[in-house]
């Protein structure tokens, strides 16, 4: 698998074009913008990677009559399904038998062939890569391909064009595809990433200290989109880029950086779709602070939740 470069995520950036739509940015407080890219078709970033992925695919003609698979804590697998349909293929999903209900809906209301496995993504993915051999299935992945990472890459110029100067984007790590791709991006225009991770969900974080890919347990509020027990080989070398800070927050901002999306603008993200803006929370506490006059972007992503619990009564 060769190692993602700029150009990955401008032929991306054409691939989608016309496809998904355009980052919505807002201003938070000074110097800080929000991203809200939890409005993007599907509901979070990764239908960039998903559709880039099938594009690519479709222009080599190698889509397969059996259609792509996935195994995905949902929002992945939601893409999946989106481009897939889009590209006229079947896509079979699967997921942790754990998955939100509000994302298990969503699919089967794409059209994909929605089946449940095991407690964690590692059971699912391991059911997924079975059925892609024994079906021939084109077997897509939620976070480690080049074509997934330079796909969500595309987000960091869209953020460029509305913020000029940027000096920062802040981006919440899982298996590591947004980061390494909006990384690639931004090391591109000697932009820096902050990567960050729950305390608890820290397979970038393991995976530097060891030197190498290794396997965390997962446990977080967050970890049904945070959750992956591994880090992908390219997210490891692209943080080892001196462009890039990372950082752990605890379960309890992420929660307080939730609530506060919903009560100060109304909207409803997933915990992982706040966990990027935690960082900033508590001041000179925070896990990342700006420096005077840094102008930050912090990308909110994942509106794939159940609302009810925001509601203060």
């Amino acid at each position: 698998m060769h190692s993602l470069t700029p150009d990955d995520v401008e032929r991306a950036a054409d691939r989608l074009a016309g496809h998904t739509r355009p980052v919505t940015v807002t201003p938070a407080e000074d110097g800080v913008w929000l991203a809200l890219e939890h409005m993007q078709h599907t509901g979070s970033f990764k239908a960039r990677g998903a559709h880039n992925f099938l594009a690519a695919h479709r222009e080599a003609g190698t889509l397969p009559a059996a259609g792509v698979t996935i195994a995905s804590g949902g929002n992945a697998g939601l893409a999946c399904a989106w481009a897939a349909r889009r590209q006229g293929v079947r896509a079979t999903v699967f997921l942790p038998e754990n998955a939100p209900h509000v994302k298990v809906a969503k699919l089967r209301g794409y059209g994909a062939d929605v089946r449940l496995v095991g407690t964690e993504y590692a059971q699912a993915l391991a059911a997924c890569e079975e059925f892609a051999r024994t079906t021939g299935a084109l077997a897509s992945h939620a976070y480690d391909h080049p074509l997934i990472a330079a796909g969500a890459g595309t987000l960091l110029d869209e953020i460029r064009e509305r913020v000029p100067g940027l000096d920062t984007v802040v981006v919440a790590v899982g298996g590591g595809g947004l980061f390494a791709g909006v990384a690639t991006a931004a090391r591109a225009h000697g932009i820096r990433t902050v990567a960050v991770e729950p305390e608890n969900c820290r397979a970038l974080h393991a995976a530097l200290a060891a030197g190498r890919v290794v396997d965390v347990t997962v446990d977080s509020v967050a970890a049904d989109a945070l959750g992956a027990r591994r880090v992908s080989e390219t997210a490891l070398r692209v943080a080892g880029d001196a462009g890039v800070r990372t950082v752990l927050v605890p379960d309890a901002e992420i929660v307080r950086a939730r609530q506060a999306l919903w009560d100060d603008r109304r909207l409803a993200v997933e915990h992982a779709g706040a966990a990027a803006l935690a960082a900033l929370a508590g001041g000179e506490r925070a896990a990342y602070v700006p420096a005077a006059g840094e102008r930050v972007a912090v990308v909110v992503c994942g509106a794939n939740t159940d609302p009810s619990d925001l509601v203060r009564r």
